[in-house]
């Protein structure tokens, strides 16, 4: 195997590969030997045909393109190494020689690991974060507390009126005709919650249990069923039942039910805490991406756009791999809300490259600052990754490449630079 590179505008280059038709015909050879049981040819037993026979009825190719992808992966890797490019993307394969025989050439074009050249990154102004806690935000809270306790009471001898929780049946019309998905019975609808279509909630308002009625509504433009977008329809109605949420007080009753404290005031303080520390987090959190933001701004690089398709792809392969966590898949994703896979990838790529950008700025950070990884901080990482995974810390050693994590303590000590040294105004 022999390999030339050329280099491509936009940190881009093109390998250009060639394996010995040797190889080619030591593969197609092994393909034929594994597959040969598969052909059932007049006057030969199953499994006995010579190789020359079969390429003779089905052609001299008939085992290349089997061959041809069995070689491909360890020339390709080969010729990387070989390079000694930084390759940080999928290849985008071409084929130049495909003759049986002949010697297989194709081409590879990767993107190449862009050079990143530093702005200022120490000293970074940062907006000052407020981290006041108001009375309003604190019964803000409560409040939330006190909505997840209420109960629903029934209502009678009064109409329907905005935050009741009706139980309706309904049927849905189009130029007299009933459409589908368009019938419910018993149907729990809180009146205000907009689960509906626009202005359908409202004409409930001021009818009383038990009256059947119109609704009139237009479906909106860019409703899901094509067969109804912008179409006029009429829904009979009929309210079943009504109900309006009783809040409990906001008393000391209240405040030993829903915590570990006896007196509202006490509530109030641990409250009042509590967000203090979450806005204390969210504050910290803000700062370094703020910086980070800042820092990656500052510094100039040119990511090539293969590049930027990998790590979207990347970003893909993380989902579905969270879809089958949770008994999912791609597949049931992409259909129920109506996407596709490139519309999908096209949506990433802005985040994958501000990954890309992060990830290159912080390891430019700690290259330049010249961090020293230790042992003890390498092994203490792994004892985090064992906990996290309910695994022996010598597992995960030999599950997980060192290299690795020893990138991300240096990105995160980079990252800690920043915020250590960014100023806030």
């Amino acid at each position: 195997m022999s390999v030339t590179v050329e280099t491509l505008e936009k940190n881009m280059a093109k390998l250009t590969i060639t394996v010995a038709a040797e190889e080619i015909e030591k593969a197609m050879q092994a393909v034929y030997l594994k597959n040969k049981g598969r052909y059932s040819v007049p006057g030969f037993r199953k499994g006995k045909v010579s190789r020359t026979v079969l390429e003779r009825m089905y052609g001299k190719g008939l085992f290349y393109e089997d061959a041809v992808n069995s070689v491909m992966p360890e020339a390709y890797a080969k010729a990387v190494e070989e390079s000694g490019l930084d390759v940080v993307s999928e290849p985008a394969i071409n084929f130049v020689e495909t003759d049986p025989e002949k010697d297989l050439v194709f081409t590879a074009e990767v993107a190449v690991k862009p050079e990143v050249v530093l702005g200022e990154y120490k000293g970074l102004e940062v907006p000052k974060a407020d981290l006041t806690v108001t009375e309003d935000e604190v019964m803000a809270i409560i409040k939330k507390e006190q909505e997840k306790n209420a109960v629903n009471k029934n209502v009678e001898g009064r109409a329907v009126q905005s935050g009741d929780i009706t139980t309706i049946d309904f049927e849905g019309f189009v130029d007299g005709v009933a459409f589908e998905g368009g019938k419910g019975t018993d149907y729990p609808l809180t009146i205000g919650s907009n689960t509906f279509i626009p202005g359908f909630e409202d004409q409930i308002i001021g009818h009383e249990m038990g009256t059947e009625f119109d609704v009139n509504v237009t479906f909106p433009e860019d409703y899901q069923a094509e067969e109804l977008k912008g179409k006029a329809a009429v829904f009979k109605v009929t309210v079943k039942k009504i109900e309006e949420k009783e809040l409990p007080e906001l008393d000391d009753e209240f405040a030993a039910e829903v915590s570990e404290f006896e007196t509202m005031a006490e509530y109030k303080a641990h409250v009042e805490k509590a967000e203090a520390e979450r806005k204390e987090v969210a504050a910290e959190r803000a700062k370094e991406e703020a910086v980070i933001n800042k820092a990656v701004e500052n510094a100039q690089m040119d990511i090539p756009d293969a590049m930027v398709v990998t790590e979207a792809n990347n970003m893909i392969r993380e989902f579905a791999g969270n879809l089958e966590r949770q008994g999912l898949n791609m597949e049931q994703y992409l259909q129920y809300f109506g996407q596709t896979e490139d519309g999908m990838r096209e949506q990433m790529k802005p985040n994958a490259l501000k990954r890309i950008q992060t990830r290159l700025v912080l390891e430019a950070i700690a290259k330049a600052e010249a961090f020293e990884i230790t042992e003890e901080e390498v092994n203490a990482e792994i004892e985090k990754m064992a906990l996290q995974y309910n695994m022996e810390a010598e597992q995960v050693k030999s599950a997980v490449n060192v290299e690795y994590i020893k990138e991300d303590i240096a990105y995160n000590k980079a990252s800690k630079l920043l915020v250590a040294e960014a100023k806030e105004v």
